[in-house]
């Protein structure tokens, strides 16, 4: 099956819009890696990208296979509680992303479904996973019907560019607002 006959806004130049999307990500103080699509190296990306972390949890994956995250929940300081004290304890948070914005590094990621709201909001550090074949070009694509099914018209999403950051009291600081670190894993 042709990318572009199951994701019709995505055009062949796949690899050009991943390289965009990393140096756009980077460029707003993400940490970026591509990996293949499988359990065996998302749980290695995450791993590398959570040294010492004590408190980890794993949101279910909505936009790709759960089973990916299959030796994340395996890691050690990986908990299963879902209270909100023990969400907002976590130092790591891994969500996967229904989509990317290659212009502006920007992740696109569900709100509106079990943990990954809290996942992506609570912890000091967010690991987050994305389909590249789910990298769209602009902000506006995601609002098309014929872009990724539709599906940015369907559902409750927030853009995340790069960690939290504000410049309200003089200096930019980060993670006032949300994690601290943003690392992205783009599955190719």
């Amino acid at each position: 099956m042709s990318l572009s006959a199951s994701v019709p806004c995505v055009p062949a130049g796949l690899q050009e819009r991943i390289t965009r999307f990393v140096a756009a990500a980077r460029a707003v103080a993400a940490t970026v890696e591509c990996v293949e699509r499988s359990a065996q190296a998302i749980g290695d990306a995450v791993a590398k990208a959570a040294p010492g972390a004590k408190r980890i949890v794993v949101a279910e994956a909505c936009d790709i296979p759960d089973s990916l995250f299959d030796l994340c929940r395996k890691l050690p300081g990986v908990f299963s509680e879902r209270t909100r004290r023990d969400l907002a304890s976590a130092d790591v948070g891994v969500t996967d992303a229904f989509a990317a914005i290659a212009t502006t590094g920007t992740l696109c990621v569900r709100i509106d479904e079990g943990m990954i709201g809290y996942a992506s909001l609570l912890a000091r550090t967010h690991i987050v996973v994305v389909d590249a074949d789910r990298i769209v070009e602009r902000p506006s694509d995601l609002f098309r019907h014929d872009c990724l099914n539709g599906e940015g018209l369907r559902v409750n999403f927030v853009y995340i560019t790069g960690p939290s950051a504000t410049a309200d009291m003089g200096p930019l600081v980060r993670g006032v607002h949300g994690p601290h670190h943003l690392h992205v894993v783009v599955l190719s």
